[in-house]
């Protein structure tokens, strides 16, 4: 079950969090923090197992809490902002496949405002928040043009 978990999370992580997965893989620490996550949910699963819960309910309840910590997904909030509010940048980006690491640019770029919000599911709706990540998105996105048309 171990290695299925690991799996699990890395494909969540993949996904949802490119951010985290290149800042682990630049640390040449994904293995560390992958068997760290595992380890420190082995308990829950050990519980469940002895309720008699099915393995595939003991995965997700595990996977769950295993990515508690990573929601809601920064990556994915700016990723919608660029599709619906800057959909011919989002389709230029993607055209040259930069779309994912621009994204974690700007993921890194609206940090603070994240922070500033104290982003999480409760408050991701918030439309000041998208006001302020929509006019990060702008800056940064002109910003870029202008440096490519020097």
């Amino acid at each position: 079950m171990q290695t299925t978990l690991k799996e699990k999370l890395w494909a969540q992580i993949v996904q949802n969090n490119p951010d985290l997965l290149l800042r682990l893989q630049e640390e040449r620490s994904v293995s560390c923090y992958l068997d760290e996550a595992v380890k420190g949910i082995l308990p829950l699963a050990e519980s469940l197992f002895a309720e008699g819960k099915p393995r595939y309910v003991i995965e997700e309840l595990c996977l769950e809490a295993m990515t508690g910590d990573l929601k809601p997904s920064r990556y994915q909030y700016i990723l919608s902002v660029l599709e619906e509010e800057f959909e011919e940048d989002y389709d230029r980006l993607k055209a040259n496949g930069i779309l994912t690491y621009e994204t974690v640019n700007l993921t890194e770029s609206c940090k603070d405002i994240f922070d500033d919000f104290d982003f999480r599911q409760e408050n991701q709706e918030n439309r000041h928040l998208r006001y302020a990540i929509t006019g990060q998105v702008h800056h940064y996105l002109t910003r870029d043009q202008r440096k490519s048309e020097e």
